[in-house]
C-alpha cells in the first residue's frame, strides 16, 4: 500500500538546522511532484516547499526561501527538507505530499507528520 513517513523532526534551538525525510512506497515516486506542508495550532495547513517529479524545479514559501531547501532522490523514494535558521514561528507539524495529475484525474497521497518545535 502507499506509503509517506516522514522522520528528523525534533526540538531545536532558534538559529539551529533540521533536516527532515520523507520515505515513500507503493507508488511510482518519480511520476510524482512533492511538497512539504506545515501546519501550526490554531493556523491553517500552509505549502513551505515543492519539487517537481524530476527534480528540476523548485518553490518556497516566502516565509522560508533562502532558508529552507527541498531536495529528493529519486533512486531512493525519498524526499528531503534542509531546514537552516529555524525560527520559533517555524514550529509546526511538517507532513509530505505527493501530487500527480493524469488527464483529469488527480492523485494525492499525504504522510503523517512530523512535529519540529524550535524554542530555546
Amino acid at each position: 500500500q502507499v506509503q509517506l513517513v516522514e522522520s528528523g523532526g525534533g526540538l531545536v534551538q532558534p538559529g539551529g538546522s533540521l533536516r527532515l525525510s520523507c520515505a515513500a512506497s507503493g507508488f511510482t515516486f518519480s511520476s510524482y511532484a512533492m511538497s512539504w506542508y506545515r501546519q501550526a495550532p490554531g493556523k491553517e495547513r500552509e505549502l513551505v516547499a515543492a519539487i517537481t517529479s524530476a527534480g528540476g524545479s523548485t518553490k518556497y514559501a516566502d516565509s522560508v526561501k533562502g532558508r529552507f531547501t527541498i531536495s529528493r532522490d529519486n533512486a531512493e523514494n525519498t524526499v528531503y527538507l534542509q531546514m537552516n535558521s529555524l525560527k520559533p514561528e517555524d514550529t509546526a507539524v511538517y507532513s509530505c505530499n505527493a501530487g500527480r495529475r493524469v488527464g483529469v484525474l488527480e492523485y494525492e497521497y499525504w504522510g503523517q507528520g512530523t512535529q519540529v518545535t524550535v524554542s530555546s
